[in-house]
């Protein structure tokens, strides 16, 4: 519960974030900021964490302040550093290159802005592995050398940011977008939710004597906002499901065999399965299957993430009704009345390892695919806004999550990863129905 309530709260502060960005500082100096939070919040947790604090009684609300930093400075970095990375290629939406070799290749925008986001996303599963080490570290040494390490490696990496601040392409705020934006909406709300209300030119056609302060390609990008949103309403449904392996799928790994090997470490078989099934997606597989003729559009990647992670959910549930009925606890694994809670079912925790592959493989599908419809459908004055939309589902999730809560105890588990798994099953096949 307290891990999906921080989920929650992370994915929420990206609203702020992209307002802050979008309409007063730009992205740069967003970043910048709220990485300052961050770090504030990760040397609040290495303080919280020693021995003197325990002896104080503040390591609680310590923790909980680390906590709160830490979440405001994750919506301000997330919701802008993808949009930031994207905004460095400047190129034409199609070029012509020749290449060393003497072969002439047409270079264009959006497969170009496809390979930055999923380079991106490659970068960031390689620091997935980062708690493996913390890991070991807390093991070893305790909970305030593994926190101390990661406040001096962010650190590291908000200098070499700060110093290389001026280098980057950003588009500059705009100080009026967010109250125009609210004040066409008002007008469309007022005129039965029509947008065209709102264009300065429908106003002089009326002959009305009101003066917007904007002009009719403002409403153009805000129809535009509306409609790149509407695939994000789905997410939430996906979200709820890719946060089970992160919380009850590492429970779930406590009640089975784990032959010496810590129940947390399975989780890194995703980062694992992403680092080498998505070169392999995006530098041959979808190359030929362009080659063939078949669209590889964004709407495709999500709905068959969907559908993975439908199935990821389908077999968690096979896992649980395999661990229930196994001995000695049977449907009640680890209870304290059997054998005293410290004997698992005999079930294998290696069993878990394809639906970890199965939830990499719908996270390379429809996570990536997700940020970059959101970049590339967001209008240029609006992509912070957008990314936050899409971000926000996160949190959507999370609150699903917390709502099938009742359902995470044993034996009810099968239920729950059922109810999960149907629910991406249906999103899939709407998307694959009414494609955006």
């Amino acid at each position: 519960m307290v891990n999906q309530a921080f989920m929650l709260w992370c994915y929420i502060t990206p609203v702020l974030g992209a307002v802050v960005a979008e309409q007063y500082i730009g992205r740069v100096k967003t970043i910048i900021y709220s990485s300052s939070v961050y770090l504030c919040g990760l040397v609040t947790l290495f303080l919280s964490s020693l021995p003197s604090a325990y002896a104080m009684g503040i390591s609680l609300p310590g923790l909980l302040v680390s906590l709160f930093l830490i979440g405001i400075g994750t919506g301000g970095i997330k919701t802008n550093v993808s949009s930031l990375i994207a905004e460095q290629y400047t190129g034409p939406k199609e070029s012509r290159r020749i290449l060393k070799s003497g072969e002439e290749v047409i270079v264009d925008r959006d497969l170009t802005i496809q390979r930055i986001f999923t380079t991106f996303f490659l970068y960031i599963n390689i620091g997935s592995f980062s708690p493996l080490l913390i890991t070991i570290i807390e093991k070893e040494y305790g909970f305030s050398a593994a926190f101390s390490l990661s406040a001096i490696t962010f650190f590291i990496g908000f200098i070499i940011v700060l110093f290389s601040k001026d280098l980057y392409i950003s588009r500059d705020p705009d100080s009026s977008i967010i109250f125009n934006a609210c004040k066409a909406f008002w007008i469309a709300i007022k005129h039965k939710g029509n947008l065209d209300h709102a264009r300065p030119s429908y106003q002089t056609e009326q002959a009305a004597t009101r003066r917007l302060p904007w002009d009719d390609s403002f409403i153009d990008d805000l129809r535009r906002a509306i409609a790149s949103c509407k695939i994000f309403i789905l997410y939430p449904i996906y979200w709820a499901a890719y946060s089970q392996f992160l919380t009850n799928f590492i429970s779930q790994a406590a009640t089975m065999e784990t032959h010496g090997v810590p129940n947390d470490i399975m989780t890194n078989i995703d980062p694992i399965t992403v680092l080498i099934l998505l070169p392999v997606l995006d530098r041959i597989v979808f190359p030929f299957l362009r080659r063939q003729g078949v669209p590889v559009r964004h709407v495709n990647r999500i709905t068959i993430g969907f559908l993975v992670c439908g199935v990821s959910m389908l077999y968690a549930a096979f896992v649980q009704r395999t661990i229930y009925a196994a001995t000695p606890c049977y449907d009640h694994p680890r209870a304290p009345d059997c054998m005293g809670g410290q004997v698992p079912n005999r079930v294998s925790v290696f069993l878990q390892a394809p639906a970890y592959v199965l939830v990499a493989i719908s996270e390379i599908l429809a996570s990536v695919a997700g940020v970059e419809y959101a970049y590339t459908q967001a209008p240029k004055s609006m992509k912070s806004l957008i990314m936050a939309v899409y971000l926000s589902a996160v949190s959507a999730g999370a609150l699903i999550a917390i709502t099938v809560s009742p359902l995470t105890v044993d034996p009810k588990l099968p239920w729950m990863y059922f109810t999960l798994g149907v629910e991406n099953f249906l999103a899939g096949a709407f998307l694959w129905i009414f494609p955006a």
